[in-house]
């Protein structure tokens, strides 16, 4: 059962009326994966809702259990074998579909709707900050990444999932094709930070790859989800092929990795691990994004002005409550003073405010339980010597989770800021004597998700960059120059991760390889009508002659090039 509150929260959303989030916490019901009996009103459990802007109460959604997981995995698998057998080109087109949907619901589609009668790109912005507090200006920046997403695999996938022919073992005798077939259901485990753009980024490939999926959603973010579920549909997804199940991560979550044939995961490091552990008790591959303390280096040679404004995007978008976001900077002491003084001066600019409009840059945080963290990490800082330069406190006069953008300089190596995730708005510089400095502090850490560089040198950037040990790192950027580069894969070295999303890496996750050898003279096996030890002679001849061949022709490959 679920139920709408009339609140504040929901009285600022324009786009949004109290009865829409009813409607779609009840698709859950719906689609039977947290029903009695097919009877909604029959599951009382439920999992109140609440908005970071205001930390009122503006629904609930129903808290499956291990049962209602088995349900949704069953139909989901039902469901799979049919769109498994579609050519990939048509389940391409779908996924474009939906990207349309995504960003323009035009009036003949909302016919289909009945009480659906708004832009559906407003309706969604209002979701992303009813649920998640962030920014219209971060809303958007979501928004805008599902319908590219979907236009990448639209394009990309038919190539990427065709049989693939390969060199046989004996040319002109044999030959191998490699074929490309989904691993079943899929089950994606997605956050609360970026409800949209994570749960879809993994969620979208799968589908393409031929597969179903049985979505978790973060319980503080539901609606989202559920919203994306209901457009899959209209954009043609099958029945029963994308299934939202809600609830406690703890109840949900075992059951979904037991359930499924492939697990796609979100969130802290910790909870990766236990993840891991139990997708290979039951042999099945995962992918995992887990946390990051990401480094910023500028180099002597920065622009420091214009490191100063990417720093402030790497580090305060959706109020550092990003896993992309650089919670350390290092920065060659020849540029340090000059960039310090930019980077808190532009710090100092940033507006926060949880407003429908886009007039502020920075939005709350997600709960009490994260404001607790940003503020125990900075006392704890503070309390080892560290300076505060700018912000360093929380604004319950903006909201009550909202927390000012923090810049600290001289923290101690064993801070917690500076060993854990704070996962907040909140960065730590530090001058360093030389490029290579610079380099190794941003490798002391365990985590290896993503990193950035500023040089006026892009070449010397693009050197510098692959001495660090981080799964995407961007050269005078923040974090788009890699995560918008769809065609490329992202994910995190260390305890950042496993796995890839994005490119073909990310398709191809979710399927079964299958190689398929083919001999044109029968059995390869020693001739019955030739002396063996001639005829291993002559193997042996041969062989040695073939890779004479193959050097050549890349001696003059090599050749080719350097002319």
């Amino acid at each position: 059962m679920s139920s709408t509150d009339h609140s504040a929260a929901l009285d600022d959303a324009p786009s949004l009326a109290a009865r829409r989030l009813t409607d779609l916490a009840d698709r859950v019901a719906r689609s039977g994966s947290a029903d009695a009996g097919g009877d909604p009103a029959a599951k009382v459990d439920a999992i109140d809702v609440s908005a970071p802007a205001t930390a009122e109460r503006i629904g609930s959604v129903p808290a499956c259990d291990a049962s209602d997981v088995d349900a949704a995995v069953e139909r989901a698998r039902e469901a799979q074998a049919e769109w498994a057998a579609t050519p990939a080109r048509e389940r391409a087109a779908v996924l474009d579909r939906f990207g349309d949907l995504v960003l323009d619901r035009r009036a003949e589609l909302l016919d289909r709707f009945g009480d659906l009668v708004l832009d559906r790109r407003a309706e969604l912005l209002d979701l992303l900050q009813l649920e998640t507090g962030k920014s219209r200006r971060t809303a958007v920046e979501e928004l805008f990444d599902v319908p590219m997403g979907c236009g990448y695999l639209a394009e990309t996938a038919p190539g990427v999932l065709a049989d693939e022919g390969r060199a046989g073992v004996a040319p002109g005798m044999t030959t191998a094709t490699v074929t490309y077939d989904p691993v079943g259901v899929v089950g994606v485990i997605s956050p609360w930070n970026y409800p949209l753009t994570l749960s879809m980024a993994d969620a979208l490939p799968a589908l393409v790859a031929g597969n179903a999926v049985v979505l978790k959603p973060d319980e503080k973010t539901p609606y989202g989800a559920l919203a994306l579920g209901e457009l899959l549909e209209v954009a043609g997804l099958p029945d029963d092929l994308f299934q939202v199940v809600t609830g406690e991560g703890p109840t949900v979550g075992p059951a979904l990795v037991d359930a499924v044939d492939y697990v796609a995961f979100t969130g802290s490091t910790e909870t990766g691990r236990v993840v891991a552990e139990r997708a290979g008790r039951n042999l099945i591959d995962c992918s995992l994004e887990l946390g990051g303390n990401n480094p910023l280096v500028v180099l002597g040679d920065a622009d420091v002005d214009e490191a100063a404004r990417g720093a402030v995007q790497a580090c305060f978008s959706n109020a550092g409550q990003l896993c992309l976001s650089a919670e350390r900077i290092y920065v060659v002491e020849s540029a340090s003073d000059a960039f310090v003084d930019a980077f808190v001066r532009e710090t100092e600019r940033l507006t926060l405010g949880t407003g429908y409009d886009y007039d502020a840059e920075v939005g709350s945080l997600i709960d009490a339980a994260q404001l607790d963290r940003v503020r125990d990490h900075v006392d704890d800082a503070r309390e080892r010597g560290a300076t505060v330069l700018t912000g360093g406190r929380a604004r319950p006069d903006v909201a009550p989770y909202c927390y000012e953008p923090t810049v600290l300089t001289d923290v101690e190596p064993d801070a917690t800021v500076a060993c854990e995730e704070t996962f907040g708005p909140v960065v730590s510089v530090a001058s360093v004597p030389d490029t290579d400095a610079a380099v190794a502090a941003a490798n002391d850490s365990p985590y290896g998700l993503n990193a950035s560089v500023w040089t006026r040198d892009r070449d010397r950037g693009a050197e510098i960059a692959r001495q660090i040990d981080c799964g995407t790192v961007n050269v005078n950027d923040a974090f788009l120059a890699t995560w918008g580069a769809v065609d490329a894969p992202m994910g995190g070295f260390g305890d950042s991760g496993l796995g890839r999303r994005h490119g073909p890496e990310g398709i191809r996750r979710y399927v079964e390889s299958r190689t398929i050898g083919v001999s044109r003279v029968g059995p390869l096996t020693f001739p019955d009508r030739i002396p063996i030890d001639w005829f291993v002679r002559g193997a042996f001849a041969a062989l040695s002659l073939g890779r004479r061949a193959s050097r050549g022709v890349r001696r003059l490959k090599e050749q080719i090039r350097l002319r």
